[in-house]
This record gives C-alpha cells, structure tokens and sequence, in this order.
C-alpha cells in the first residue's frame, strides 16, 4: 500500500513550513536515512530524512511551497512492486502518522 510522506514539525510549536527543495525526484529509490527534502521556517533550514524504503512514487508538494501544514502529505512513496498508478490510492492526509509509520523527522545535527 501507497505511504503517504508527511510534513514533519521541526518544533512542538511548528504548524507549517516551506517545502524549500526535494532531495529526490519521482522514480528514485530511498533507503531510511537518505535525506529526501529541506524544509524551511522563519528560524531554520533542516534536512528531512526517510524512515522507510522504497521508490517515490508521486510528488504532491512542489518545491518552493510555502505554508505547507504540519502532517500533510508532500510525497508518495510506493513499497516494491507497487506502481505509480497505485499512488492515487493513498489518503491526502494521515489522521494517526505515527500508527501508520509514515512520520518522517528531521535529520538531527550530527555531532562532529
């Protein structure tokens, strides 16, 4: 089944953000980890990271959109086997992101 990669807060108090550049184009395969898109606030530019595998299969939120709301969907990202078609199945929205293991966080500092 489709997953549905959401806008991730970057703070508790976060409620929406700029989609400032994708990482990845329709097609590409990710791994968890690989950083996929930089999000942008009035404070920070933070790096957003996979937390599944499998090939982006539609992309929602072009780049450069602003006010994109916390926990919408920006991507599709389709299992193996799965077919872009398959991507207009998934839902627009995730009412529970994190029971459906589609909650993608930014890629924290890393120490040096």
């Amino acid at each position: 089944m489709p997953t549905p990669i959401l806008m991730p807060a970057l703070s508790p108090t976060m409620e929406e953000g700029t989609l400032a550049k994708w990482k990845v184009k329709e097609g590409d395969k990710v791994s968890s980890g690989d950083v996929i898109a930089e999000i942008e606030t009035d404070k920070a530019t933070m790096e957003v990271e996979a937390v599944d595998e499998g090939v982006v299969g539609k992309i929602l939120v072009p780049a450069g959109t602003e006010h994109v709301k916390v926990n919408a969907a920006i991507a599709i990202l389709l299992a193996e086997g799965e077919k872009a078609g398959d991507a207009g199945a998934a839902p627009a929205k995730a009412d529970s992101p994190a029971a459906n293991g589609a909650v993608h966080a930014p890629l924290a500092s890393k120490p040096a």
